[in-house]
C-alpha cells in the first residue's frame, strides 16, 4: 500500500498540473509540495516494511513472459527511498522561497513532480525492464528542470547536453539489459539474476560459462552508470547542469539522479563480482573519476561549479567502492560481500545525500541573497551578513571534507577501507589523494566566499535568506553531522560497514590528507582578493570540452557532409532524377506522334501499312525456311 502511494501520487500530481497548470495557477504549488510531504510520510512507514518483491501494476504480459511494475522491497530499496523523498520534500519547500517571483513556478513544480516519480520507480524497481523504463523518465524530467529557463541559450544547450550524453550511457545499458534477457531464459528479475550468477546457470563454474559474456554483460550494464552518474569520459553534462535553477542542481546532484547510477551498479553488485575484469574497470573509471573531478574544482570560480565538480568527484568515490568491493570478494576477504546492506558505496551515497543537500541550497541562499551572484570573488565577508546559511555551509563543508565525526568521515574511511582491502594500491593512494584535494577545494570556498571584506556591493548588502530557505538547512545540517552513526543510520537502512584490516593505516591516511589540504587552502587564500593559484588546464577542465566539440566537427560533421554529397549524387541525382529524365525525354519524343495534324496522321498510317507489307512478303517468309 505504502509502495503504491510512493510511486504513483507523484505522477498524479505532475500529470494534473503539467495538463491543468493553466486552470490551477497557485494551487498547483501547493499540490505539487503537499505530494512530496504525503510521499515523504508514507515512507516513514515504509521504512518499516517487510522484505517482499511485489507488483504493483501488470505491464506486459507475452506467453508465459511477465514483466511488471514491481516493487522490490529491502534494506537497499527502503534506505534509498527514504533519501529521495526526505531530500526532496527539501527542495520542495526551499523551492517555495527561491522560484516565488518566477513566471512559470506551476512547470517548474508540474516536472519536479513527475521527476520524483521517475526516480521512486528506479528506487523500487524489481527488475531491470522497469528500471530502464524509468531510467529513461528520469532523463525526460532532468531535462525539463534543467532547462527550465529555456530562454537563456546556456539554459537550451545545457539540457540538450545531459539528455543526448545520457542517451550514450542508455543505448550501453539497453544492450546489458538484452545480453542478461537472452542468457537468463527472458528473466530479467534482480532476484532471479542474483540467483542465477551466485548458484544457477550463469555462476562462475557452471558447465558453458562464458567470462567474456559476463564481462561485457557487467561493462555495458556500467555504461548506463557512466552516463546517469557521470563518469568518465561523459561527465561533461554534469557541470554544465548547474544552468537549471539551484534547488533542480540540489536535487539532480544530491541524492537523486547522479545517485541512480551508483544505486543501480551495487543492485547488480552480483554482476560485477562475477567478472574481475569488469570490476578492475569500473575501480579504475571511479578512481580516474574522482581524481579529475577533484582537480578540475580546485580552480573553478563559480560557487555551484565548484560543488558540481565535488559531486562529479564523490560519485567517482561511490563507483571506485563499488569496483574495489567486488574486487575483495573475489580475492575472497572477510566482510566485502557485495550485495551487503553496509556497502560502502551505499553507505557514501547516504550520507553525501544529504551534505551536498544542504551545501546546494546554501550556495542557493548565497546566490538568492547576492542578488544571483555565482562568482566566489565577487563575494566575501558572507558569514557577518548570512550568520545561520554560513554556520550549515561550514558544517556541509567539513562532512564532505571527512572532518572527524561527522558523517562523511565515517562513510569516506569506508570507501578507502574498501580500496585498501581491494589489494591495489593506486586505487588507495588515488583516493588519499582525493581526500586531500577535497580539503582543499572546500575550504578554498569557504574562505574565499565567506570570510574576509564583501567585494561588490551585492556582498556588502546580503542579507539572511527567508525562513523558508533556511529550515531545510537547519534540519539537513542536523542530518549531516548524526546520519553517519547507528543511531541514525540503522533505522534509515543505512547499516555502516565493518571496519577492516589496515584500519590504522586508512585512518592515517584520511587525517594526514585532511590537513595538508586544508592547510595548504588556509595558507593559499586567507586574506586573498584574487587567485593566487593559476593552472589553466585545471580551470579549463582538461580542455574535454574542446576535445569532444573537434571531435564532432571533425567526425559528425564530416560524415554528415559525406552522407550528404551521396545523397546529392545518388537519392536525388542517380534515383530520383535519373528516372524522371528519362522519362520526360521519352514523352517528349512521343508527343511529337500526336501534333493534331491530319496529314501527319495520314503520313503514319501510310508509313504503318508499308512496314507491314514489308513484314509479310519479305522477313517472315525467310524466317519460315
Amino acid at each position: 500500500m505504502h509502495a503504491s502511494i510512493i510511486l504513483l501520487l507523484p505522477f498524479f500530481s505532475a500529470l494534473l498540473i503539467l495538463l491543468g497548470h493553466r486552470q490551477l495557477k497557485g494551487a498547483s504549488v501547493l499540490i505539487s509540495v503537499g505530494s512530496s510531504i504525503i510521499s515523504f510520510v508514507a515512507c516513514l512507514f515504509f521504512l518499516a516494511a517487510d522484505d517482499d518483491n511485489r507488483l504493483l501494476l501488470p505491464f506486459i504480459e507475452v506467453g508465459t513472459f511477465n514483466a511488471g511494475i514491481d516493487a522490490l522491497i529491502d534494506k537497499q530499496s527502503r534506505g534509498m527511498m527514504f533519501i529521495v523523498s526526505f531530500v526532496g520534500m527539501l527542495v520542495h519547500i526551499f523551492s517555495l522561497g527561491y522560484m516565488k517571483d518566477d513566471e512559470s513556478k506551476p512547470r517548474f513544480f508540474g516536472s519536479l513532480s513527475l521527476f520524483m516519480f521517475s526516480m521512486t520507480g528506479i528506487v523500487l524497481a524489481g527488475n531491470l525492464i522497469m528500471m530502464f523504463i524509468f531510467w529513461e523518465l528520469v532523463g525526460l524530467s532532468s531535462y525539463l528542470l534543467i532547462g527550465h529557463w529555456y530562454q537563456k541559450a546556456s539554459a537550451a544547450e545545457a539540457c540538450k547536453k545531459a539528455f543526448l550524453t545520457n542517451r550514450i550511457g542508455d543505448f550501453g545499458f539497453m544492450i546489458g539489459i538484452l545480453l542478461l534477457f537472452g542468457a537468463n531464459g527472458g528473466n530479467v528479475n534482480l532476484i532471479d539474476l542474483e540467483t542465477a550468477f551466485t548458484s544457477g546457470p550463469l555462476r562462475p563454474d557452471a558447465p558453458g560459462y562464458s567470462a567474456g559474456f559476463t564481462t561485457a554483460a557487467a561493462l555495458c550494464i556500467f555504461l548506463g552508470a557512466v552516463g546517469k552518474s557521470a563518469q568518465f569520459p561523459l561527465h561533461v553534462w554534469l557541470p554544465d547542469a548547474m544552468e537549471g535553477p539551484t534547488p533542480v542542481s540540489a536535487l539532480i546532484h544530491a541524492a537523486t539522479m547522479v545517485a541512480a547510477g551508483v544505486y543501480m551498479l551495487v543492485r547488480v553488485s552480483f554482476l560485477v563480482t562475477a567478472s574481475p575484469l569488469a570490476a578492475e574497470i569500473i575501480a579504475g573509471i571511479g578512481c580516474g573519476t574522482a581524481l579529475l573531478a577533484a582537480l578540475m574544482a580546485t580552480q573553478q570560480n563559480d560557487i555551484k561549479r565548484v560543488l558540481a565538480y565535488s559531486t562529479l568527484s564523490q560519485l567517482g568515490y561511490m563507483v571506485m567502492a563499488v569496483g574495489a568491493v567486488a574486487m575483495a570478494a573475489q580475492h575472497g576477504h572477510q566482510g566485502a560481500h557485495a550485495a551487503d546492506p553496509g556497502h560502502p558505496a551505499m553507505f557514501h551515497l547516504y550520507t553525501h545525500a544529504f551534505f551536498k543537500a544542504m551545501l546546494f541550497l546554501g550556495s542557493g541562499a548565497v546566490i538568492y541573497a547576492c542578488h544571483h551572484e555565482q562568482d566566489i570573488w565577487k563575494m566575501g565577508g558572507l558569514r557577518k551578513h548570512m550568520p545561520v546559511t554560513f554556520w550549515t555551509f561550514a558544517i556541509g563543508t567539513a562532512a564532505l571534507m571527512g572532518v572527524p565525526f561527522l558523517s562523511g568521515f565515517w562513510s569516506k574511511e569506508a570507501v578507502l577501507g574498501a580500496a585498501y582491502d581491494s589489494g591495489c594500491k593506486v586505487l588507495f593512494l588515488a583516493g588519499a589523494a582525493t581526500a586531500a584535494l577535497t580539503a582543499f577545494y572546500m575550504t578554498r570556498l569557504l574562505i574565499v566566499a565567506f570570510f574576509g571584506k564583501p567585494r561588490t556591493d551585492s556582498a556588502h548588502h546580503a542579507t539572511e535568506a527567508p525562513m523558508v530557505m533556511i529550515l531545510p538547512l537547519a534540519i539537513l545540517a542536523i542530518f549531516s553531522v548524526l546520519s553517519g552513526y547507528d543511531v541514525l543510520a540503522t533505522p534509515l537502512q543505512a547499516m555502516k560497514p565493518p571496519h577492516v584490516e589496515g584500519h590504522q593505516t586508512v585512518l592515517f591516511a584520511s587525517l594526514t590528507a585532511l590537513i595538508l589540504g586544508a592547510g595548504a587552502a588556509i595558507y593559499l587564500y586567507r586574506g586573498k582578493d584574487k587567485d593566487p593559484v593559476s593552472i589553466k588546464l585545471f580551470a579549463n577542465k582538461f580542455y574535454f570540452d574542446e576535445i569532444y566539440a573537434v571531435i564532432v566537427r571533425v567526425c559528425q560533421d564530416r560524415v554528415a557532409w559525406i552522407v550528404t554529397a551521396l545523397e546529392r549524387v545518388f537519392v536525388d541525382g542517380i534515383v530520383a532524377r535519373l528516372p524522371a529524365a528519362i522519362i520526360a525525354r521519352l514523352g517528349a519524343a512521343t508527343r511529337m506522334l500526336q501534333g493534331g495534324h491530319l496529314q501527319g496522321y495520314t503520313f503514319l498510317l501510310g508509313g504503318g501499312v508499308i512496314a507491314v507489307v514489308y513484314l509479310l512478303v519479305f522477313v517472315l517468309p525467310r524466317l519460315g525456311h
